[in-house]
């Protein structure tokens, strides 16, 4: 039986899309300690249960008004609806009757960690200029609403430290087990949300004859990509900090690491870069990469999204090597990685002699679907279903949404190219740490 969305649910889904998102820093994720205690993740569950349907709304209102037909394509629809049904069981999901002396004490922070209890307050993003990522569909200004909408913000918190000296009802566990269990459901569900959407811009290319997207569906794209690692972020965070119950390693909050060592995650990214054009290329021996890093600098991070940076921008780097010498070049030249540690920032440089890309075409670098349309793959239904196992030629998707990945917690992500000898990558990344996620 497959799933149909109401108009009663569509008309909930307007209501919510008029509610600005909260932002949440990477310190104020990780001040969960690594044993969260039941009353602090049934907080942070009622936060989520208000905050992801925010975040699904604006996503399902966008993709229902996108322009040029865009919206009428299979796939676009297709997505539309995995966002309303994730909404659907987010906001249906029955809350637990609470006694009143709970409910007072969940609102109550806890005693020992004075000054702690409440969050350090995110900060700006560096990366991003003010409402660079914000939804089209902005909050309504309209007297009533909006002044509603405001206060109505000021009360949510992400996290608190709540008074856990004594037991909690076992409904709270239940409910918090539960609520795991649906946010796990619709992490899959989203799981090819990328290809998918990738699907349906080919569709359109195909459909309008276009090679290349214009401006609006590109700012478009990176902003719904950028508020689905946001959404994947919290829920990723909140299914980790549930089973964290069960095991422990003392330098993970959830998915966070609060010492990523740089070079154990380089050092892994390049066997794989190296692994994967060897295979697509048919080599005996990739292109060698050489990693200058100190082996004991380390920073918190988490690990998935430096990993999956660092495998797209290697893969990019040796796919330009192979292809500027040439698959039967007996010695390639090496590909340099270097980490600097600054007060401020880690920066990792890759250094590649790969040819370069000339002026006029790094815009491009940062398009979406950066390829033609004949030589553009047919995404099969079952194609890689996670984001982090890209084949070697890809989509043209590895470098734009890296740097949103890097932008996400403040860093950034940039390119410098010698046409004729080869590109220089600039990898960013913020160590302080305290900066808003780019909200949309």
């Amino acid at each position: 039986m497959s799933w149909k969305k109401s108009d009663k649910l569509m008309s909930t889904i307007k209501h919510y899309a008029n509610f600005p998102a909260t932002g949440v820093s990477l310190r104020q994720m990780v001040q969960f300690g690594e044993k969260p205690s039941t009353g602090t993740l049934f907080r942070a569950s009622q936060f989520l249960a208000e905050e992801l349907p925010i975040r699904l709304a604006h996503r399902v209102q966008e993709l229902a008004n996108l322009p040029d037909g865009l919206n009428e394509m299979p796939s676009v629809k297709k997505v539309l609806d995995w966002y309303a049904q994730s909404f659907e069981e987010i906001t249906t999901l029955p809350r637990p009757e609470l006694g009143r002396d709970v409910r007072e004490r969940l609102m109550k922070s806890s005693k020992a960690g004075k000054g702690a209890a409440w969050l350090s307050e995110a900060t700006p993003n560096p990366s991003i200029e003010e409402g660079q990522y914000n939804s089209l569909t902005g909050v309504p200004q309209d007297g009533n609403n909006n002044g509603w909408a405001k206060k109505y913000h000021a009360t949510r918190r992400y996290f608190a430290m709540v008074d856990d000296s004594g037991d909690w009802p076992p409904d709270l566990q239940l409910y918090n087990q539960r609520f795991a269990q649906t946010l796990h459901k619709i992490k899959r569900r989203h799981d090819s949300v990328v290809t998918t959407m990738a699907q349906g811009i080919l569709e359109y290319k195909r459909k309008r004859q276009r090679m290349q997207i214009d401006n609006n569906i590109q700012s478009f794209l990176d902003r719904f990509y950028m508020s689905r690692i946001g959404i994947r972020m919290l829920i990723g965070q909140h299914i980790a900090l549930t089973d964290q119950s069960h095991y422990r390693d003392p330098s993970y909050v959830g998915i966070i690491c609060t010492k990523t060592f740089v070079k154990d995650l380089a050092q892994e990214a390049i066997e794989n870069a190296r692994f994967v054009c060897e295979d697509h290329y048919g080599l005996f021996e990739a292109p060698k990469i050489q990693l200058v890093c100190s082996p004991n600098l380390n920073f918190m991070y988490v690990p998935g999204h430096l990993s999956h940076m660092l495998f797209e921008t290697l893969k990019n780097s040796l796919r330009a090597v192979v292809e500027t010498h040439g698959q039967d070049k007996e010695e390639f030249p090496v590909t340099k990685v270097i980490v600097a540690e600054g007060k401020e920032d880690i920066t990792i440089k890759i250094s590649d002699e790969g040819g370069g890309i000339p002026r006029s075409a790094i815009p491009l670098v940062w398009t979406y679907m950066y390829t033609t349309v004949d030589r553009t793959p047919n995404l099969d239904p079952d194609f890689d279903k996670s984001d982090f196992k890209a084949p070697m030629a890809g989509f043209g998707y590895g470098l734009p949404i890296s740097r949103l990945y890097a932008r996400y917690f403040g860093g950034d992500l940039k390119l410098i190219s010698m046409e004729g000898y080869g590109t220089d990558v600039y990898l960013h990344l913020n160590r302080l740490s305290s900066s808003s996620e780019p909200l949309q």
